[in-house]
């Protein structure tokens, strides 16, 4: 149950790398359009990027550019929260709780774990592993009740509220005592719950973009080869090469949702017209049915050169001033800390770790 919590939205994008059109689609674009329904936290998650190798210059702009992406896509910094994480400390302090809470059985099942490790699990960073717990400490330090997640994180939001659940269980008296948190129903049992079990929210027709050149393939920052992905920095004749040269089959479009089936990289182009212009991808088939890809790619290419050019243009003034992008996350991590303190003290009192 969530309506006993006040609601907020969390969520956080990983600076490494550039940010493509899948982050747009599958992420920023709703960050923007939720802000006018919920309170809400947007955070950098850099603490988060160095379960990999990072290079630190490079993190340092990379954060700076996801706060300028945020920023150019219309978040506003002065009516919700904009900061970077490393600079609450109480994410870290929350996810060593959580990482005494969390069961090891809970961690191994986590497939994103699996696809970053590959077959050298045993190099893996200690941290690549249990950053799903940290993930978790991200959204309930700020008792957030809903997440905008796409489908790949969805088992990560799962672990969430299994961790939530089990935290409420097993200090559910000791909740009550200390005059904390709400009654709420948790499977058969009644208890004194602290944190919310956070509801993830999938919006959109797009909200898994793919490669442009294997569409079985999420779109992905970090692919070797450029040609696989529309960045939000790129330029309009980037944007229009790229769509020119995505991987289709030779068959005109299907007229109807079942002529997809099969056909990923047409199933791809579709999701991302429809995301684009918002439209559900039958409205695009209703008016695309029938012709070929040399007649849909050009109409593509308009569509998404007037969603993106502005956006990367905003960007690269916000670039230019790294002052001012610091003075945004500095001030937004003090509206996340007047609420991640309070409820990290909380904590710690209920954990037994202050009086």
């Amino acid at each position: 149950m969530t309506d006993t919590f006040s609601e907020r939205v969390f969520s956080g994008v990983q600076p490494t790398g550039n940010l493509t059109l899948g982050n747009y689609l599958g992420a920023i674009k709703n960050f923007v359009a939720m802000q006018e329904r919920y309170d809400c936290v947007y955070c950098v998650v850099d603490m988060h990027a160095i379960t990999l190798p990072q290079d630190p210059k490079a993190l340092v702009d990379a954060t700076r550019s996801v706060t300028a992406a945020f920023l150019a896509s219309g978040i506003d910094p002065t009516r919700h929260i904009v900061f970077n994480q490393s600079r609450v400390h109480q994410h870290a302090e929350l996810a060593w709780v959580f990482n005494c809470v969390a069961r090891m059985g809970w961690l191994n099942r986590m497939t994103q774990f699996k696809e970053k490790a590959g077959k050298d699990r045993e190099n893996a960073s200690a941290g690549l592993f249990v950053y799903p717990a940290l993930m978790a400490a991200d959204i309930l330090v700020y008792r957030a009740t809903h997440v905008p997640v796409g489908e790949d994180q969805k088992q990560h939001l799962e672990l969430t509220r299994d961790i939530a659940q089990k935290f409420n269980n097993d200090f559910s008296d000791r909740i009550a005592e200390l005059g904390l948190g709400v009654p709420m129903e948790v499977g058969r049992e009644r208890v004194h719950g602290y944190f919310p079990l956070t509801e993830p929210v999938i919006e959109g027709p797009a909200t898994r973009i793919m490669s442009l050149r294997d569409g079985t393939k999420k779109m992905s920052k970090s692919d070797p080869s450029d040609m696989s992905r529309i960045n939000l920095t790129d330029t309009a004749d980037d944007i229009a090469r790229k769509i020119r040269k995505a991987k289709t089959d030779p068959e005109p479009l299907p007229s109807e949702m079942d002529g997809l089936e099969g056909r990923p990289e047409a199933a791809n182009l579709v999701g991302i017209f429809a995301a684009l212009s918002g439209r559900t991808r039958q409205d695009v088939l209703s008016e695309f049915g029938g012709r070929a890809f040399s007649e849909f790619k050009p109409a593509l290419s308009d569509l998404a050169v007037e969603a993106l050019d502005p956006v990367a243009g905003e960007m690269r003034r916000l670039l230019a001033d790294p002052a001012y992008i610091d003075g945004v996350l500095a001030e937004g991590a003090d509206k996340a800390t007047a609420i991640a303190g309070p409820v990290m003290d909380d904590v710690k009192r209920i954990v037994g770790l202050s009086a």
